[in-house]
């Protein structure tokens, strides 16, 4: 039966790594979403029922496998009444008889920026094996699950702690600790006393020297400037506040860092302020505090 993934042209607030690009091509836990999707659907146990999965949803293959598990018509819907899945009927909804089913937690529409570093952490979180196809250089320490790209490289005083998905052709280190569900698509470059912490790093990316990158999303062919640091923390504890659309949404999370668009680049001693973004394209000056996002 059809397994597939229904286009919804509703508008995507997770601004800005989809400015410019489509969510299906962002790259989270080690491919485009779509294709993540795709893997979701093909892993699914077998059933005899079309299965339909919207195309700006999250919703991993246990969940599916659950949603036919009985052979009849159901569908998983968001506390906002939206459909995110459903078995039977056809691409253009439910059917009749379905029966509706709360969306566990882990199946949600990806509407912020954050709702892609849920994804990322949900699916490195999950590695089962280590997977090397690359060279792990004498003195470099893993604790954790790790995914090695082809011609990757850790060097000596690399740290790995948790479980860690780096793409192909990366260069890691020397000296630097990466931990947490973190994400390094191809082609990064992770550099010296560099500290990267539970977050997605898209390809291309390069931070070759002294910075933090906490719980953060960072576009592809994005440079960190010496000493750039996206602080996740509140000093009052509380959840970390971010603005979308022009509302100042409670994002839930007590860490959240920097949410950083594809191509650009901070100057030297960038600090930047938790929950801020910065689009694409842009650029910060040495020493410059970014309190607030920065748009074009």
């Amino acid at each position: 039966m059809e397994r597939l993934l229904i286009p919804h042209p509703t508008p995507l607030t997770c601004e800005p790594i989809t400015t410019g690009k489509e969510l299906a091509d962002c790259w989270v836990g080690g491919c485009r979403f779509a294709e993540l999707q795709t893997r979701c659907l093909s892993r699914m146990v077998p059933t005899p029922l079309s299965v339909y999965v919207r195309s700006d949803a999250w919703v991993p293959c246990e969940y599916l496998s659950e949603l036919a598990a009985d052979g009849i018509h159901c569908a998983y819907v968001n506390e906002a009444g939206e459909t995110l899945a459903w078995t039977g009927g056809t691409a253009d909804g439910p059917a009749a008889d379905s029966v509706s089913l709360p969306a566990p937690a882990a199946c949600f529409k990806i509407t912020v920026p954050w709702d892609l570093l849920a994804v990322n952490e949900y699916v490195v979180g999950r590695l089962e094996n280590d997977e090397i196809n690359g060279e792990i250089c004498d003195g470099a320490r893993i604790e954790g699950r790790l995914h090695l790209g082809a011609g990757s490289r850790l060097l000596p005083g690399v740290f790995i702690e948790g479980n860690v998905w780096i793409g192909d052709q990366c260069k890691i280190g020397p000296n630097c600790y990466i931990r947490g569900n973190t994400a390094i698509g191809d082609g990064c470059h992770i550099g010296q006393a560099v500290e990267v912490k539970n977050s997605l790093v898209m390809p291309g990316a390069s931070f070759g020297h002294l910075s933090y990158c906490g719980d953060s999303i960072i576009g592809e062919n994005t440079n960190f400037g010496a000493g750039t640091i996206t602080a996740n923390f509140r000093h009052d504890g509380a959840n970390n506040r971010s603005i979308v659309e022009a509302e100042l949404l409670d994002t839930g999370r007590r860490k959240l860092g920097a949410m950083i668009g594809d191509n650009v680049h901070t100057g030297i001693n960038t600090s930047i302020y938790p929950g801020r973004k910065i689009w694409p394209g842009l650029s910060t000056r040495p020493g410059d505090v970014v309190q607030r996002d920065l748009k074009p």
